[in-house]
């Protein structure tokens, strides 16, 4: 109870009043950047795999002063011919990424390819010597995570998971107020992401020359089953589980990140997930629909409670993406660039059914109820209320997401999303992939990160 009414008095010191109002401020490494960056400490980036989010995070990475890019490679030779009309005729561009890692002058790499790529090449890549910033999911399959911690520990090289919700003021807000008792005691944490649109739904367009001469289908099957050349499979790869991880591996993740940084958490012990492909019968074998239940344990940063996430690819409201943390006293929810916290002053009293009873024995009752309840009790007012925190207009996680792995490589510092983080986040999702093929409950021990 002590506990209770501290954390209740420091959410109030954090939001006097009943409504507050706040916009967050700029990024402590965002203020660093404004020292001139010397040429000796420019970093040298490649990016492996040119899709929409290596061209989305080689521009992102480049916001950040003092990065240069290099090269890239992909198996589509004209996602190589727009590197160069993008970046300029001096990025260096190859089918094989192993050339990249030979190469000296190349500092960090981007790993932006198909998940069944993620293990192997940034293995590769800091067995090379290359810093890494990988794309989340962090793997493919639940038994790449130890080989991936391990080399991360054998090399020494910096990697960070790109799960950028865990470098936002808007997550390090919301851990904040949790911490602070803004919504009482925590029992449910409930997340969508829903999408109403065919790229939305990974309809990725396919270019009119895409063919075995322009596509190095070999190579980017990999360890994958060996098939035909398939255009579809290649480009809308997400849609397939030979080279992807579903909705969970694509979005979960993201929510896994988020609420384990926002609440200090490594992860469930308990998944079970349901869904199907109910709109996008397009020959995809990943569900368009899934919904995800999970139990986490109690733990010294929060108490055990319950989290659904959910993801509709065919939502006729349009879409939506919203993430609430409830709890006794409050719900603190994310949507967009901000956090609000609705809170409800808690009953001074519990009340009482005893309609059924004798008048005696409602006499008696009362009379009891009234010396612990005293009548002139009644629920503190000045608790309820709305707080809002809202972003910088323009703010970006993403590029925060940089300045930190950047950083930690100038500095040798630590990145906000290692190895381990990343596989806390990684497993839940691939966990919900196994039960909704499965058809069952699964075990999981988020300490030591393995099957129960």
């Amino acid at each position: 109870m002590a506990k209770d009414q501290s954390s209740r008095r420091d959410f109030m010191k954090l939001a006097a009043g009943s409504t507050l109002v706040a916009t967050l401020g700029p990024s402590a490494l965002e203020a660093q950047e404004s020292r001139s960056v010397a040429p000796s400490d420019a970093i040298r980036i490649a990016t492996i795999g040119m899709g929409g989010m290596g061209f989305g995070d080689t521009r992102t990475a480049l916001e950040v002063p003092g990065v240069e890019f290099v090269a890239a490679a992909d198996c589509y030779d004209g996602r190589l011919t727009r590197v160069k009309e993008t970046f300029g005729e001096d990025v260096t561009t190859t089918r094989d990424y192993r050339e990249i890692l030979d190469r000296p002058d190349v500092d960090a790499v981007i790993v932006a390819t198909p998940d069944h790529w993620h293990t192997q090449i940034a293995v590769d890549a800091m067995r090379a010597g290359k810093a890494v910033y990988l794309e989340k999911p962090m793997i493919h399959d639940l038994e790449e995570g130890p080989d991936l911690m391990e080399a991360e520990k054998e090399t020494g090289q910096v990697l960070i998971v790109g799960s950028q919700r865990v470098s936002s003021v808007v997550y390090e807000k919301a851990g904040e107020l949790f911490r602070a008792g803004a919504i009482g005691t925590l029992n449910m944490v409930e997340a969508r992401y829903n999408r109403n649109s065919a790229i939305g739904a990974w309809q990725y367009s396919i270019p009119t020359d895409a063919s075995p001469e322009t596509v190095d289908w070999k190579r980017f099957l990999g360890n994958a089953p060996s098939r035909p050349f398939d255009p579809v499979r290649f480009f809308r790869w997400r849609n397939y589980w030979d080279y992807g991880t579903g909705v969970s591996g694509d979005l979960f993740v993201h929510l896994f990140s988020g609420i384990h940084f926002a609440l200090g958490s490594n992860g469930p012990e308990r998944v079970t997930a349901t869904g199907g492909i109910r709109y996008w019968k397009d020959g995809r074998d990943a569900p368009d629909v899934m919904v995800g239940l999970f139990d986490y344990p109690e733990t010294e940063s929060h108490p055990p409670f319950t989290m659904s996430l959910q993801v509709d690819f065919a939502d006729g409201s349009g879409g939506s993406q919203e993430f609430r943390f409830v709890g006794n006293e409050g719900i603190m929810t994310i949507s967009g660039a901000g956090v609000s916290v609705s809170r409800r002053a808690a009953e001074g009293e519990p009340g009482y059914t005893i309609g059924t009873f004798s008048k005696a024995q409602q006499e008696a009752f009362l009379k009891e109820y009234r010396k612990k309840y005293p009548e002139l009790e009644r629920p503190n007012l000045s608790e309820s209320g709305e707080t809002l925190y809202r972003s910088p207009r323009g703010y970006s996680d993403r590029l925060d997401h940089f300045r930190n792995f950047f950083h930690a490589m100038r500095t040798g510092g630590k990145v906000v999303e290692d190895a381990t983080f990343g596989y806390r986040a990684a497993a839940p999702a691939l966990l919900c992939n196994q039960s909704y093929r499965e058809k069952k409950i699964l075990g999981w021990d988020p300490e030591r990160m393995q099957r129960t």
